[in-house]
């Protein structure tokens, strides 16, 4: 079987679901159905959201199984998160979360004291 395509690989836009089909009962259903959020998707993007999953929202592991940094994943993500209609995080340093300040003390990113500066300047400096 054959992976979705989401994009008219001629015009870039999206692409509808005409027929659904079960193999097994031989039932077919037509019409005009939309893959929804899947659809605005490429098929990189749909394979890095599959890694993001699997890997239960762990932007780091997803790093480290394609081999690239992790604000390279990061990046990614925001650009998903962007073309789904959201708001991607801001990337400055000031406005990093703290899970987003540890994942990067864990990849070696930034030194223990960098961390601290960035938690501490958080406010109630608790640590999620």
């Amino acid at each position: 079987m054959h992976q979705i395509i989401t994009r008219d690989p001629i015009s870039g836009n999206e692409l509808i679901v005409t027929r659904l089909e079960c193999p097994t009962s031989g039932i077919v259903i037509e019409g005009q159905f939309s893959l929804g959020w899947i659809g605005h998707l490429s098929p990189e993007q749909l394979e890095f959201v599959e890694l993001l999953v699997k890997n239960r929202g762990n932007i780091n592991a997803v790093a480290s199984e394609l081999k690239i940094a992790y604000n390279t994943a990061r990046s990614r993500l925001d650009t998903i998160v962007a073309t789904l209609g959201g708001t991607p995080e801001a990337e400055s340093e000031n406005r990093a979360s703290r899970r987003e300040i540890l994942d990067r003390l864990a990849a070696s990113e930034i030194s223990v004291e960098e961390a601290m500066r960035l938690l501490k300047g958080q406010g109630d400096g608790r640590i999620d």
